[in-house]
């Protein structure tokens, strides 16, 4: 059975201090702390991803928190659970392009969104303010909607123009 201890984690784990600064980016903006400090050690992370308990290793942080922090990133499809053959522990990785994933994936979010609120704007036909306000966002959320799609297109598209 393989060894989930990392003696020395400074030669395993290489880009410890970005990682760290990109995940404390990443909670400034909102993100929950130990979540985004998983995502970054997986983004990081040497090929074939790390085990629950090297990850509770690489970041200093107990069984508990990490459950949770990658219970979190599955749920936003940022990472994936792996097992490998012969292997009794699941490994995780760090999903292929999440972001644009999760922006195509979310397109049915914002325009439901927009509707639920030009319903508030509906209702408020008597009150100028709370009228204007909903049907401001509810653009925004349509316009956020078509940007955002575009935006992925581009990004595939130059993606696919660097790999030649």
């Amino acid at each position: 059975m393989p060894d989930d201890s990392i003696e020395d984690p400074a030669a395993v784990h290489r880009g410890i201090e970005p990682a760290e600064q990109a995940a404390a980016m990443m909670a400034a903006a909102g993100m929950a702390r130990m979540p985004a400090r998983a995502m970054m050690a997986l983004v990081a992370a040497p090929e074939g991803g790390y085990t629950a308990a090297q990850l509770a290793e690489r970041l200093g942080a107990s069984a508990a928190a990490i459950s949770g922090a990658v219970r979190y990133l599955q749920q936003l499809h940022f990472i994936q659970r792996r097992s490998r053959p012969g292997e009794r522990r699941d490994r995780y990785e760090f999903v292929h392009d999440p972001f644009a994933s999760s922006i195509v994936g979310n397109m049915p979010v914002y325009s439901r969104l927009s509707e639920y609120i030009d319903d508030i704007a509906a209702e408020h036909t008597d009150d100028q303010g709370a009228h204007d306000r909903a049907v401001e966002l509810a653009e925004f959320f349509r316009f956020l909607s078509t940007r955002m799609l575009q935006i992925v297109e581009d990004w595939r598209e130059h993606r696919r123009d660097i790999a030649g």
